[in-house]
């Protein structure tokens, strides 16, 4: 016999290679670990959490979307977005911020992966570009905390404006970057007759932008 792990039958095992991308993603409800580890992490360490470290995991998702259990990738997919822009609110540190913000990001490619791999993998790539233009600009002013965020616009008045621009794409506004892979799977979803899951992500995306704004401003 054969086995072959981009097209799994079993439901049971479809649903285990789900919950195991899931843990390695750092998509709720396995996400506990990813906030604490990045807190505790310089910030080029962080860089390279939040985005390579991620690559190996999307590709797989990417490679066995067709084996995933889609119905647990879209209730997951929500409850990152809902968790990642709730739990992002009360934070004071940078990188616990940004830790949110990527489970926040992760819940859009979730919810699309099933329906449009393609889709999950572009909106990866746009998402990793921002966020290493964030955690850099951030290892620059040497910026650990809201508070010395809020000073640093008096030394560097460039960087800092780049940044906030960055934040605002991350935030999904149009019209930059950011909105561009956000709006094509709204659409996408509604084509999948998935409508009310597209709303929900799209109202749960508000919390995000509130902290992204505390970041920007």
């Amino acid at each position: 016999g054969q086995w072959d792990i981009t097209q799994l039958t079993n439901p049971t095992s479809s649903a285990i290679l789900t919950a195991a991308l899931a843990m390695k993603l750092g998509l709720a409800p396995f996400h506990f670990w990813f906030p604490e580890v990045l807190q505790g992490s310089p910030l080029l360490t962080g860089l390279l959490l939040s985005t390579a470290m991620k690559f190996p995991p999307i590709t797989l998702l990417f490679m066995t979307s067709p084996s995933l259990n889609p119905t647990l990738l879209v209730t997951m997919a929500l409850l990152s977005t809902a968790l990642g822009g709730w739990m992002g609110l009360n934070q004071t540190q940078t990188r616990k911020i940004l830790a949110y913000s990527s489970i926040s990001h992760l819940g859009w490619m979730a919810i699309i992966t099933s329906y449009s791999p393609k889709l999950a993998l572009l909106n990866f790539y746009l998402y990793a570009l921002m966020t290493a233009a964030v955690f850099l600009s951030l290892n620059l002013t040497k910026t650990l905390k809201l508070s010395t965020l809020m000073t640093s616009w008096t030394k560097a008045p460039a960087l800092n404006a780049m940044l906030m621009l960055t934040l605002l794409s991350l935030a999904g506004l149009p019209p930059l970057t950011g909105f561009l892979p956000k709006w094509l799977i709204i659409q996408e979803l509604t084509k999948q007759e998935m409508a009310p899951a597209a709303t929900l992500i799209s109202l749960l995306s508000l919390l995000g932008l509130f902290f992204y704004l505390r970041l920007a401003y």
